[in-house]
């Protein structure tokens, strides 16, 4: 697929439709000067723990402002739209990414619809795992948007990320005994860690930190 594609300029670049971006700059500068002054180590650090803190406090305000919103007639659409058929909610999702270049976006906020009771955690799957497809394809065009003598290696990588997610729908998703898998374990680490907190930190650990440095550590060996 890279060796196909590569050099054909065909996707515009993804810098000049990026709406989020357009919309949150100004925040973004907000928070930047405002640490511009600390010094350079605990400015960044001090950076993305402001950063955590809005969104903490932005998904909060939202699930309160969704849930009176989505009442009525609001709410017997987006039930229809997500639960009447999980391609369709996927595709949904996928496109709700694309046009945002952010599955965290299209995740968040379903989270709190999800939380009021208003989707069931099999309604949000297949949106999710839309999200996750659709993230994929924002890589893509930012790899074509890529110049220089490592452009062709960020091809392949954007490449890899795009056919890693759509054999993993394929062999997960359409495969319905496969398809309960992830629900089952979601709900079963979401009931457990609502009990014990230090479930949940140890999960992150270990999933996003402990063995990612075991595959690199075991890459660098072999």
């Amino acid at each position: 697929m890279t060796h196909a594609l590569y050099g054909t300029d065909w996707l515009p670049n993804p810098a000049h439709f990026n709406f989020i971006r357009a919309a949150t700059g100004p925040v973004e500068h907000v928070v930047i000067h405002a640490t511009s002054h600390i010094s350079s180590t605990l400015g960044p650090l001090f950076t993305i723990v402001t950063g955590a803190a809005l969104i903490l406090v932005a998904v909060r305000y939202l699930g309160k402002l969704l849930k009176l919103l989505m009442v009525g007639r609001a709410r017997d659409v987006l039930i229809k739209a997500v639960g009447r058929n999980p391609y369709l909610a996927m595709a949904s999702g996928m496109g709700v990414t694309v046009v945002t270049q952010s599955s965290t976006i299209t995740t968040s906020v379903l989270v709190p619809f999800a939380g009021t009771g208003i989707l069931t955690p099999a309604q949000v799957y297949p949106v999710v795992v839309g999200s996750n497809l659709g993230t994929t394809f924002t890589v893509v065009f930012a790899a074509f948007a890529g110049v220089g003598q490592d452009a062709k290696i960020g091809l392949q990588a954007a490449f890899v990320h795009l056919v890693c997610n759509v054999f993993a729908i394929v062999a997960i998703y359409v495969i319905p005994l496969l398809r309960l898998v992830p629900l089952f374990c979601a709900e079963n680490l979401a009931l457990i860690a609502s009990k014990h907190r230090w479930v949940l930190a140890v999960y992150l650990g270990t999933v996003f930190i402990a063995l990612p440095a075991l595959v690199i550590v075991l890459v660098g060996v072999v």
